[in-house]
């Protein structure tokens, strides 16, 4: 698996379009180079810039909008579009999180059946506008039960919106917020549309201290033509939930790239480094940190890219992606963390310096973990899965690789945001049995038959399933299990060799381990799940082989083989 490298392109699998859009917004941010972009993050600058080359090179109009509404290269392609995730993750999470939130806006307005709103969107997007996602408020977060924005029907057939927003990102600059709301009297959802220059439109406050902005708005007394409803009802409700099941895969991408341009910068330094007389890569700590954080890093792109061609060939009968989009907010995200901190060990305070990217890369990754859900929502979301995922495969299409240019259109005809108990997944175990030859795999597969029979014999309880601490141990263990089920099926996809798959399961059963550990630990679980528990902790096989292999082909050759321009 090859980490992101901007100087090396010639093997990106795109079309010429989409390779033009990658290569184009590369050149614009070497362009720009690192110490202007460190210095518009330190000086908070809204990135004006960048948003006249996505107006300028047609760059969002393309990627998001749907081919019937745009030009020849328009469609909505989830592989492609990981691509963009990643570029703009590798430079700075301001402008991925403007391409995310437009993203999260779209959502409402393509999935409305309100024709003409949909042909503005498309012109909006053609213009260069950015979109923004009216969902949260203050008091109440993304608890959209408990919305307070009203929608108040007039005399002349228009309505009357009030109410606040909070956290809501391009909120100051969007061609179009999708706001969420109820209609007053009924209660009944709704989504509407909102122009931030209109009359009673009140842009409170940016909310963060970053070159993003993240809004609190106001609306009062806003009118709102009959022609800018966009969804009512039950639809509306659905219609905030599958938008955010589009929206937070994306998030493990932003870390994916925060991760990449932290990993080349930080071995750069190491490798140039002598400390004591040595090399500071020559301190076995060392060389195991940037170990952990490669094959954490390569686990994160096969996982995302696999979750990818379950999310594309989805439809109303085959939804796994429902289990495999939290993962990839969640795990993927935390992971990001992980190998972050492993790199912070080895550079230590290198990573504070206010020109270097890794002092924003300390602080950005922390953010991911924490958008579209807490790691706690997106855990207690895929414990639904649990049963069905262990005990109960069903005889479901085999999906190949995804990587074909097509309009993903299934992601804005989802359905009914219900039934997740109904969902069905394949067999895990055959992918476990292919790779069983390489002993880490193979110890594994020991582990999560030892989970099986915990969940089997020992479940957690109805007054159980209420400690969230409980539940949260629990789900780490099975969203490992998912992912590592997902990095088999991507290995060959990728061409992973035995080594890799090896470290890369190192990992694995160390963390398996740990989160067992944390699971015995739990005040909440029985002797008997405590017990239970134990027989799940393995100590990896460590081969010295194998590990000097991964160090001085896959890892140390990394160095100096990308450098930001200045």
């Amino acid at each position: 698996m090859t980490l992101l490298n901007p100087t090396k392109l010639a093997e990106l699998p795109l079309d010429a379009r989409s390779r033009e859009i990658v290569t184009k917004t590369i050149e614009f941010f070497e362009t720009k180079g690192k110490k202007r972009l460190r210095e518009d993050d330190l000086d908070r600058v809204w990135y004006a810039d960048f948003l006249d080359f996505v107006k300028r090179e047609r760059i969002f109009a393309d990627l998001l909008t749907p081919p019937e509404l745009g030009g020849a290269d328009a469609r909505w392609d989830t592989f492609r579009n990981c691509f963009v995730n990643e570029v703009l993750g590798f430079y700075g999470l301001c402008y991925w999180y403007t391409w995310q939130v437009s993203i999260l806006g779209l959502g409402p307005l393509w999935m409305s059946p309100n024709g003409a709103m949909r042909k503005k969107t498309a012109e909006a997007l053609g213009s260069g506008g950015i979109f923004a996602f009216g969902l949260s408020e203050k008091e109440h977060g993304a608890d959209i039960y408990s919305t307070s924005m009203t929608l108040t029907p007039q005399e002349d057939g228009s309505f009357r919106a009030n109410g606040s927003k909070y956290y809501i990102g391009n909120a100051n600059e969007a061609a179009i917020v999708s706001v969420f709301g109820k209609m007053a009297g009924s209660d009944d959802y709704v989504f509407f549309a909102a122009d931030p220059k209109r009359s009673g439109y009140k842009l409170v406050k940016n909310v963060v201290a970053s070159q993003s902005y993240v809004a609190e708005f106001e609306l009062e007394n806003y009118r709102v033509a009959a022609d800018e409803v966009l969804i009512q009802g039950r639809d509306a409700w659905n219609a905030s939930l599958n938008t955010v099941n589009i929206g937070k895969y994306n998030l493990g991408w932003a870390s994916i790239g925060i991760c990449e341009h932290a990993f080349h910068e930080a071995l750069n330094h190491a490798t140039g480094r002598r400390l004591y007389g040595m090399a500071v890569t020559d301190f076995p700590h060392v060389s195991r940190m940037f170990v952990d954080a490669w094959a954490r890093l390569v686990a994160m792109k096969v996982f995302a890219f696999r979750a990818s061609d379950y999310l594309r060939a989805a439809s109303l009968e085959d939804r796994r992606y429902l289990l495999y989009n939290p993962i990839m907010k969640m795990k993927v995200t935390t992971e990001g963390e992980k190998v972050v901190d492993l790199l912070w060990d080895v550079i230590a305070a290198k990573g504070f310096e206010k020109d270097v990217y890794f002092e924003m890369a300390a602080r950005d990754i922390r953010a991911l973990p924490k958008l579209e859900g807490t790691v706690h929502v997106n855990i207690a979301l895929i414990v639904k899965f649990l049963a069905n995922w262990l005990f109960r495969p069903a005889a479901c299409p085999e999906i190949g690789r995804r990587s074909e240019p097509a309009h993903d259109a299934f992601l804005f005809a989802q359905g009914p945001a219900s039934g997740l108990g109904k969902i069905r997944f394949h067999d895990f175990a055959p992918a476990f049995e292919k790779y069983a030859r390489v002993p880490n795999v193979a110890l594994f597969r020991e582990q999560l038959g030892a989970f099986r029979e915990l969940v089997g014999a020992a479940a957690p309880t109805e007054e159980q399933a209420k400690d969230v601490d409980l539940l949260l141990a629990v789900g780490d263990l099975f969203a490992l299990a998912v992912y590592a089920h997902l990095v088999l099926e991507g290995a060959e996809h990728h061409g992973l060799t035995d080594d890799t798959l090896d470290q890369v399961f190192d990992v694995f059963v160390r963390d398996f381990s740990s989160y067992a550990l944390k699971l015995h630990e739990r005040s909440g679980a029985t002797e008997k799940q405590a017990a239970m528990a134990l027989r799940l902790v393995r100590r990896p096989v460590f081969d010295a082989g194998r590990f000097r292999r991964i160090w001085e082909s896959e890892v140390y050759a990394l160095r100096e083989t990308y450098r930001m321009k200045e």
